[in-house]
């Protein structure tokens, strides 16, 4: 109670009536509160505790119990078609059964009844009937004119139960949250493969819907507002912007829960976004009163999400999952006694505000509260542990380290790029976004301010394709214009937070403040530039004055947080003859250095490539005298720059005469300096062969399969080599149908496979449809001349999500994938009755029928759906998907009532190689196969459950327990007596890593990872000896390699990390593939290395049910352009230089073992934080923790690769499996991380 009640003081400060109330002190103890109170309809000794705690605004440490489930207690009531129509809508012309909130208007008794229930269960908070009662779910009903009528009377109905309640039980007092939903449609992505940048809503629109309806919300007296099941984070930042507008208009400060829905095991919502991205992206909210997770899981599964928002977020912290999962007949799986003790764990990781969501209903919340009884709660933390910016992904810098913001998506600074946007080349531009990051840049900056252009169209045209790619939008991004009214459009795309640049001075104070609030309300971090009503500081007391004045005005006055103020004191072009500008770079360096001592956490920026404009045409002299000022900017506190981040020239390769020459004009050390480098330059130039940086080699692609190159182009997206792929691919195929039926469509079946396993996500599964739609395209010339039969349509598709459900992505990634693969979509949208599909399936004459659905109801109405299509006579392929549905499911509930074939389908991808099957010569053998395979799984399942029947009745006595013969190692000796390790485990420390889910290290630097080489192992494979005079000379060629191949090269890894717990001989990581538990079988000694000593397996590391441990997986491997310089080398038949490059990879691999492994322990699982280990040691395990890899001695068998596989994703690190379970490339390595301190390497012989 004490937090809402802290709320509300906080509010009486900024009530507008606040003067009509005393100020609080001793002597009036708070009586100042109690106006506020009644008019919530609280008194006695709700205004009695306010007094209590003397007007001082208190934090909670008791729990809060919100409510469960609206849906499932509606389901319960089976209102008809004339219960939601009621009098009101009584001759409406669109069906309503299904909009829930139309009750409230239509039968208020039910919500009335359900309000009740919940509070009697224990509640202290229900939630108002709101969750789509805005005009943009509302226009599926025709009723958007009614949404101020919808949540008026909803709230009103919620506001008199909880206050009734509160007046029975006044030390207890109830309280309402409306719920927020997120509409049915998403401002991040595009729902027309065709068209990426598009949106089917915008932000400003949805903004205004969510603003109308809180608006009726705040004056009708709710308590707090709950944007709830957010997927996307920029529908949320439009639901705060909403806030903040009512907050403006009202004066009324209603505090915000923010619960985010996650969409797998990976941690990600549905657009892509990690929750430590999500976290970063809205912490500029500050009434942000609670962020947590509804709906995704059950109880459990949903536990060590949970415990990265306790952990990292400086909130109280909310969870109300689903009562588990549905079964194979779709009913929810927790009953009120399980969710209540898996609830308990999240009220011991520091969970708040606990309840339910799906399926839960009031006996789950009895039970709920009952266990929550007594217990204290999380105290809110001062200080979270939040990501600075994000993109897909949170980024914060590690101290000292320089991030490099690509500047080539900038029509000022390249002409190509220019050309591109004006020719609307929009793909080709794209990809020298995503280059820019391949090749390593922190942020990637846009710019469309060109005197031709439309500014503010292009930018939002180009973000929101951005937005389309996941590689480019995994990191942040810098909006970059000097127009105000593009940088606000441009803010209204970015999901994550990001920066701007910039803002400045130039036009005073009252429009800079405007400027920096503006920004700030969206969430993102600023560039200031050192410029002000004078004009441009280009001395070194101009710039410290412009950033002293800029930062007060901004951490005083607009309330900007200083780790957002990004100076840029003005890289300005030196060497241009005058005199007056020789100083320019040294001034800038020393401003750097003042601001980095005076105005603390602020950063400092600059446009490193305005340096050298004096020497346009150099690019050898420019990318040098770009090196040497970021050495000399970084060594003084520059932390960023606009830089290309292809630059190939690094400062120590700089020959030391000219290092010293621009030197000199940097520092500004010689008078002469700037004429000196001139001199330099035109030598440069007539040697410009021999000093130019070396061009990064091509690939030969043509010695990569085409079929590998077509299936590569559609998992990555990547249309850059299609046209010509295709070119070869019909030199090969007799038809080009064959190629759409052939490697395309493998390509796609590849990709729903990985989507599927919570590999991919949703954006890139849409970029590798969109990808298929272009190959199509392509091919469609040549399919239309040679009249092949695979030209025609490949069928006529109807689409539909069943009645009651509003549920339309998945459902949406089906109609694109269709459309991608030639089949006439008919897509019926949502809320699709039996009728409607009946009726359009005999006028249209479709070939197929899809069912989708995700809530549990959504089961029996498809089974209503196919009851009505057998009776209309309808007997074309019926394919089923959704979440709730099961290939059990529809072969026991579904297919009996269908006289067609039905199929469950899984993702996407199936439903189009399944129909193309379906229309092909294979048709009957597909149906035959399906049938049989439901006919095994109904059989099956009769089966368990005659078994289930047999097993309860029987009474098991002391004869009838079985009697384990010989020992669990599985030999027969009954000598032989297994000793196995005991730990006991209550007074063990289990460390959770910083993240769930796996993450990429994708560019991992050579020069970092080769101070780890051990060269015994090189010396071993050469037979030479360490030491002796062959030992050192081919270490010598190695080394010389090595700094080569650091120019070039890189490494990179993928590291993950799971909730597991262990068993006698395996470790189980539950829910990590799919929702599905993976199993780790881990062989145990039958002999240990001394006697009487117990015998070990890597399962006796982990920690058994109930404890909670974690294991973490790796995959590490060298980069694409490494593994092709050695395939050409290979190819040149030198096969020393061959074995000599191929043994270097291999001990980068271990190197970068050991490096990444040295960061699980300090940072990414943090263990030994503190560790500090010399090489020596390094080599002989003095670490805690072990990470055995796949083959090795405790992990002998490579089959075991294969599960390992599945919880990272080795296509994205170019990790191929033979059957036997080796890797390719080579150099690669793969295997788990165990942190427990008894842990230790040993042997276990593959016989074991």
């Amino acid at each position: 109670m004490s937090n809402i009640i802290s709320d509300t003081i906080a509010q009486y400060k900024s009530a507008p009536n606040a003067a009509l109330y005393p100020k609080p002190n001793a002597a009036n103890k708070g009586n100042f509160i109690s106006p506020l109170l009644k008019e919530r309809g609280l008194g006695g000794e709700a205004v009695e505790a306010v007094r209590a705690v003397g007007g001082e605004a208190v934090e909670a440490a008791s729990l809060l119990i919100l409510d469960g489930a609206m849906g499932t207690m509606i389901q319960r009531f089976h209102l008809t078609e004339d219960d939601f129509r009621g009098e009101m809508f009584k001759d409406w012309p669109v069906r309503l059964q299904g909009n829930n909130e139309l009750i409230s208007l239509t039968r208020p008794d039910v919500l009335r009844q359900i309000h009740r229930e919940y509070l009697e269960a224990g509640a202290d908070i229900i939630t108002a009937n709101t969750f789509s009662a805005q005009r943009i779910s509302q226009a599926d009903y025709q009723t958007e004119d009614y949404v101020v009528e919808m949540n008026r009377a909803a709230l009103q109905i919620a506001r008199e139960e909880a206050e009734r309640m509160t007046r029975l039980t006044p030390n207890k007092p109830r309280y309402v949250v409306a719920t927020i939903g997120p509409t049915n449609r998403t401002l991040s992505m595009s729902p027309d493969v065709e068209n990426p940048a598009y949106r089917a809503l915008t932000f400003d629109q949805l903004c205004e819907a969510y603003e109308e309806q809180m608006m009726v919300l705040s004056e009708g007296g709710v308590d707090l507002f709950m944007l709830e099941t957010i997927f996307d984070t920029l529908n949320a930042k439009a639901g705060l912007m909403a806030a903040r507008r009512v907050k403006e208009r009202t004066g009324r400060r209603i505090p915000i829960m923010l619960s985010v829905t996650i969409a797998d095991a990976s941690g990600r919502t549905l657009s892509g976004q990690t929750l430590d991205a999500f976290l970063a992206s809205v912490q500029h909210d500050e009434d942000i009163f609670s962020v947590g997770l509804n709906c995704s899981f059950g109880a459990e599964d949903m536990r060590p999400y949970l415990r990265v928002l306790s952990e990292k977020a400086p909130y109280y912290i909310s969870a109300h999952p689903n009562a588990g999962l549905p079964d194979e007949e779709g009913n929810y799986t927790e009953t009120p006694e399980m969710m209540a003790a898996a609830i308990k764990g999240f009220i011991d990781d520091g969970v708040n505000i606990v309840g339910g969501c799906c399926g839960s209903t009031p006996d789950h919340i009895r039970a709920i509260a009952e266990m929550a009884k007594g217990r204290q709660a999380r105290i809110r933390p001062t200080e979270g542990k939040i990501d600075w910016l994000a993109g897909l992904e949170g980024f914060t810098p590690l101290k000292g380290t320089f991030m490099n913001v690509g500047e080539r998506c900038n029509v000022a600074g390249s002409r190509k790029f220019l050309r591109l946007i004006n020719e609307k080349q929009y793909d080709e531009a794209l990809g020298i976004a995503r280059k820019q990051v391949r090749d390593g840049a922190s942020l990637i900056d846009v710019n469309m301010d060109d005197g031709l252009l439309e500014a503010k169209e292009e930018m939002t045209h180009f973000l929101n394709l951005m937005a389309s790619d996941p590689e480019v939008a995994r990191i942040p991004w810098m909006i970059d214009s000097s127009r105000f009214e593009v940088i606000e459009a441009a803010l209204k795309c970015v999901q994550g937070k990001c920066v701007v640049n910039s803002i400045s001075l130039k036009e005073g104070e009252e429009k800079f403040l405007s400027h920096a609030r503006t920004i700030r309300q969206y969430g993102a971090a600023m560039v200031v530039m050192a410029f002000d009503e004078q004009g441009q500081a280009t001395t070194y007391e101009r710039k410290i004055e412009i950033c002293a004045r800029a930062y007060r005005l901004l951490t005083e006055e607009a309330g900007v947080d200083p780790h957002d103020i990004i100076f840029d004191p003005n890289v300005l072009t030196v060497a241009t003859g005058m005199k007056e500008h020789d100083a320019y770079g040294l001034d800038f360096i020393r401003a750097t250095e003042w601001i980095t001592q005076n105005l603390p956490y602020a950063h400092v920026s600059g446009g490193v490539s305005n340096l050298s404009f004096a020497f346009r045409g150099n690019n050898y002299l420019r990318e040098a005298m770009h090196a040497v000022f970021l050495y000399h900017g970084m060594q003084r506190g520059m932390d960023m720059g606009i830089v290309n981040p292809a630059s190939k020239v690094m400062y120590g390769d700089i020959p030391a005469d000219l290092l010293t020459l621009i030197d000199d004009v940097i520092l500004y050390r010689r008078d002469d300096a700037a004429e000196r480098l001139i001199d330099k330059a035109a030598e440069l130039l007539q040697a410009k062969d021999q000093l130019q940086a070396v061009e990064k080699p091509k690939v030969d692609r043509s010695t990569i399969p085409l079929v590998d190159r077509l299936k590569e182009a559609l998992r990555m997206g990547d249309d850059e080599f299609l046209q010509s792929d295709l070119e070869e691919a019909l030199q090969q195929y007799a038809a080009p149908g064959d190629i759409i039926e052939g490697p395309l469509m493998q390509g796609m079946q590849q990709v729903g496979d990985l989507f599927g396993e919570g590999k991919m996500f949703l954006p890139q599964v849409v970029k590798s449809a969109r990808t298929m739609k272009k190959a199509v395209a392509l091919l469609q010339p040549y399919l239309e001349r040679t009249k092949d039969a695979n030209a025609k349509s490949n069928g006529r598709y109807l689409v539909a999500t069943v009645k009651g459900d509003v549920h339309d992505i998945g459902k949406n990634i089906v109609t694109v994938v269709l459309g991608c693969n030639n089949f006439e979509v008919i897509d019926l949208g949502v809320m699709v009755p039996a009728e409607q599909i009946v009726q359009t399936a005999i006028e249209r004459n479709v070939d197929f029928i899809a069912l989708s659905g995700l809530i549990t109801p959504s089961l029996d109405e498809m089974c209503n759906t196919a009851r009505a299509l057998t009776e209309a006579g309808i007997t074309v392929p019926l394919l089923v998907g959704g979440a709730t549905t099961s290939p059990l499911h529809t072969a026991l509930k579904i297919a009996p009532l269908y006289k067609g074939p039905v199929f469950h389908v899984k993702d996407a991808s199936i439903n189009a190689v399944l129909s193309m099957q379906l229309m092909g010569p294979d048709r009957e053998r597909v149906i035959t196969e399906n049938a049989q395979q439901q006919a095994e799984l109904v059989k099956k399942h009769e089966a368990q459950k005659r078994a289930k029947e047999l097993l309860s009745q029987a009474t098991e006595s002391p004869q009838d327990k079985a009697t384990i013969k010989g020992c669990p190692c599985g030999c027969d000796d009954p000598k032989h007596i297994l000793r196995r390790l005991v730990i006991d485990w209550s007074k063990e420390t289990l460390p959770r890593p910083s993240f769930i889910g796996y993450r990429a290290e994708p560019h991992i630097r050579i020069s970092e990872v080769r101070k780890l080489i051990n060269w015994t192992y090189f010396f071993n494979l050469w037979r030479v000896r360490k030491g002796t005079p062959e030992a050192e000379k081919i270490k010598q060629e190695a080394e010389l390699l090595l700094n080569e191949l650091e120019k070039r090269h890189y490494m990179q890894a993928e590291v993950g990390f799971y909730p597991a717990y262990g068993t006698e001989n395996s470790i189980v990581l539950p829910g990590a593939v799919g929702g599905k538990d993976l199993v780790l079988p881990t062989p145990r000694q039958r002999h240990p290395a001394k006697a009487g000593a117990p015998c070990l397996a890597l399962c006796d590391y982990v920690a058994p049910r109930p404890y909670e441990d974690y294991v973490g997986v790796f995959a590490i491997t060298v980069s694409p352009s490494l593994i092709e310089e050695l395939e050409r080398v290979k190819q040149t038949n030198d096969d020393y230089q061959a074995l000599l490059l191929q043994s270097v990879c291999d001990r980068l691999a271990e190197a970068t073992s050991e490096w990444l492994h040295r960061e699980v322990r300090t940072r990414l699982w943090g263990y030994s934080p503190d560790e500090h280990l010399a090489l020596e040691e390094l080599s002989r395990a003095a670490y805690q923790g072990i990470r055995p890899a796949v083959g090795y001695p405790s992990l002998p068998d490579q089959q075991l690769i294969f599960p390992v596989s599945r919880l990272l994703d080795f296509k994205a690190l170019g990790i191929k499996l033979t059957e036997n379970g080796a890797m390719y490339p080579q150099s690669s390595t793969c295997g788990l991380y165990l942190s427990s301190p008894h842990a230790t390497y040993f042997m276990v012989s593959k016989q074991e």
